[in-house]
């Protein structure tokens, strides 16, 4: 199921329960908090990262992932436990946003077994983002890692600003500009 029908049957099926808009900078969710919800970006992008603690004199953030127009953004660690998560997300600009509590959510799912296939698709193709994810951070080449994000997600140079993409594909924003160029 592609992400624009996932979101066609989530709001043909009134799951949404309300829509916010946070603004640029402002946090949808910080780190040792619990967030069971499931959101919709409308429009605008968020950054979903963790603080690195390298040494005790510094902290860096690393950008896991983001969240621009028609996708699904969740905490999903939070999600599925129910407890704190070490991810924050936080607006890249100003982002309007449809949640779906889980509560509302795990009953629409256990109304009927093709609602349950459908989340086991969502699940699948988390796993297969976070492999390719994985394959990412492995993969010891800069040029190959920008190479395999921009075909696989062409929309995030446009959404996203080079920093936080530099940040996400662990370079320089001079390595990634160069990239571009090339």
């Amino acid at each position: 199921m592609k992400p624009s029908e996932l979101i066609a049957f989530i709001e043909q099926h009134q799951l949404i329960e309300k829509t916010i808009t946070i603004e640029r900078n402002e946090f949808l969710k910080t780190a040792g908090t619990n967030d069971t919800n499931i959101y919709l970006v409308e429009e605008g992008s968020l950054r979903v990262f963790v603080v690195d603690k390298p040494d005790s004199h510094r902290e860096e953030e690393r950008n896991i992932r983001f969240g621009y127009k028609n996708n699904i953004l969740v905490s999903l660690d939070s999600f599925l436990t129910e407890k704190p998560s070490e991810f924050t997300i936080q607006a890249i600009k100003k982002t309007k946003l449809k949640i779906i509590p889980k509560e509302r959510f795990m009953n629409f799912l256990n109304q009927d077994e093709n609602h349950l296939r459908i989340w086991v698709k969502i699940l699948e193709d988390l796993v297969i983002q976070q492999i390719e994810r994985e394959k990412d951070l492995l993969t010891s080449s800069p040029k190959e890692r920008f190479e395999r994000v921009l075909k696989r997600s062409p929309q995030l140079f446009q959404e996203i600003p080079n920093r936080h993409i530099a940040n996400y594909l662990r370079m320089t924003p001079e390595t990634l500009s160069r990239l571009k160029k090339s």
